[in-house]
């Protein structure tokens, strides 16, 4: 999951591009990354860490230019390389720069028509580089230095035609414009946004619609599945719907658990879906666990809070904040060993320990993936003295891995694989374990707009809207994961050789 911004303004663009990444922060913390545009020429600055720690001002100051595209990185498993960081882009032709969020479920064989049909050479594992070729290569018929908006709008149509799986896309192109679209199942978000300057009106594409409000751009709306949104560089608007059977199916993790709270997606907001979330789960609780003691009700920080404060008032329970999250902590580069990682837990959370002393507590989170966090949390309640320790997930078991651009692991990690319930309460030693029903989750988001029918829900029920997934497809992914890790685990061991010698030098 990333986080994408573009912006064609009639002014310098370089402070609105990273006040969105920063909003967009959530959505991707390995790298960061903005592009400009100035008098002809590509000003980038991108590199490995949060927004705030990758630009500073000597960057700021050489990133020039009224229109430029900005992007915030989430890797997969095994990839942190800083040669994967975002925007990329190609001199041929005009020039474009990239940037994408999402994952291409054909990328393999794309890989292969690149370099034998497109004779491109990509750089990086990366499916956004294999995009913005496969983009670049259809836009290298245009003739003349300008393109027209049909000409575009028919290479992204083209682009539909060859790539499937989940992508929200937004590339600058040097002499023309900003083009951004989405993939035709609508499976990652986009938002589209204006604003009106003395100058004239300015444009603005984001992953989530609070990128806009925070920049003081007005939400227009959501780019539609298979939509291609083209700006000119003097600030002309043009769309075109570029899929053949276009549908709206949103990735429902959005809501469950990556987008913010105050972000609008698709028309629904995503704090009314969990509040609705929070709602059904509470009735759920009081049908199946009436007989229970529960004393109180205790959210996992920071996701969870709307969904367990509405669950306390269906349950009519006390609603306490009983772990505190530390905001400021940095990341755990070098975690030898699994004593190491599970202090890594400790160090983003710390019970308070008089809201466990003595009670019967409801814990609630979004969702459980490995366990392993699930686990570490039930235990650090017991050690503050809680009498029995009940948990509740805000989403239905995750059984499946994500292909669409979350991390999530392969079907052997994910604790809900092949277990029942009963069997994973078990293992993460809860007293009691009840998830979300998956027709109550997708009713309680479809309720802020009734007009969606189905929502991309692959990681509960291992049904993948793009119809190309099948168990050969998830073994070569798994397979590909466990190559990126191991390679990522060498790196590691490297770098700590490399520190330790310098050590030893000093």
């Amino acid at each position: 999951m990333c986080g994408i911004v573009g912006i064609v303004g009639k002014s310098p663009v370089n402070q609105s591009i990273y006040d969105a990444l920063t909003v967009l922060q959530h959505r991707g913390q390995d790298a960061a990354g903005i592009i400009t545009i100035d008098e002809g020429m590509f000003h980038l600055r991108k590199a490995n860490g949060l927004v705030r720690d990758v630009f500073h001002t000597r960057h700021m100051k050489r990133l020039t230019g009224n229109f430029g595209i900005g992007h915030a990185r989430y890797p997969t498993a095994g990839t942190s390389s800083s040669a994967e960081a975002q925007p990329f882009y190609v001199n041929s032709p005009f020039g474009i720069a990239f940037a994408h969020n999402g994952n291409l479920t054909n990328a393999h064989e794309l890989q292969k028509d690149v370099v034998r049909i497109a004779r491109r050479h990509i750089n990086t594992t990366s499916d956004s580089e294999l995009l913005l070729n496969i983009l670049a290569h259809e836009l290298q018929d245009a003739k003349g230095l300008t393109i027209t908006p049909e000409e575009i709008f028919d290479v992204v149509t083209k682009v539909h035609r060859k790539i499937r799986g989940a992508y929200a896309v937004v590339a600058a192109i040097i002499g023309n414009g900003m083009l951004a679209f989405r993939d035709p199942h609508g499976i990652r978000p986009l938002a589209l946004g204006k604003r009106s300057t003395e100058f004239g009106d300015e444009y603005m594409v984001a992953s989530e619609s609070v990128a806009l409000d925070a920049v003081g751009f007005t939400f227009i709306r959501d780019v539609a599945p298979g939509e291609a949104v083209y700006v000119t560089e003097d600030g002309e608007l043009f769309t075109k719907q570029c899929a053949e059977s276009p549908s709206c199916n949103p990735c429902i993790f959005e809501f469950v658990y990556f987008a913010r709270p105050d972000s609008f997606i698709d028309g629904i907001s995503v704090y009314a879906s969990r509040v609705n979330m929070g709602r059904k789960l509470g009735e759920k609780i009081r049908r199946e666990w009436a007989d229970l003691d529960i004393d109180v009700v205790i959210p996992i920080p920071e996701t969870s809070m709307d969904v367990a404060l509405q669950i306390a008032t269906t349950l009519e329970l006390p609603y306490r904040q009983g772990f505190v999250k530390n905001r400021y902590i940095g990341r755990t580069f070098i975690m030898p060993g699994q004593k190491m990682r599970k202090k890594s837990v400790r160090r983003k959370l710390n019970a308070i320990g008089s809201e466990f002393k003595g009670k019967n507590v409801l814990l609630v989170d979004d969702s459980i993936v490995r366990g392993t966090t699930s686990g570490q949390i039930i235990e650090m309640a017991r050690e503050s003295g809680a009498k029995k320790v009940y948990f509740a997930s805000a989403a239905p078991e995750i059984r499946f891995p994500n292909v669409y651009g979350i991390d999530m692991p392969s079907a052997n990690e994910l604790i809900a694989y092949g277990r029942e319930i009963e069997q994973i309460s078990e293992l993460i030693q809860a007293d009691g374990l009840i998830f979300q029903d998956i027709n109550d989750l997708v009713e309680a988001v479809r309720e802020e707009n009734p007009a969606i029918e189905c929502f991309e829900t692959s990681v509960f029920d291992g049904n993948y809207i793009t119809g190309d997934v099948d168990q050969a497809y998830l073994e070569l992914i798994d397979m590909a994961r466990n190559e990126g890790a191991k390679q990522l685990k060498l790196q590691t061991e490297l770098s700590n050789l490399e520190m330790y010698n310098i050590d030893q030098e000093d």
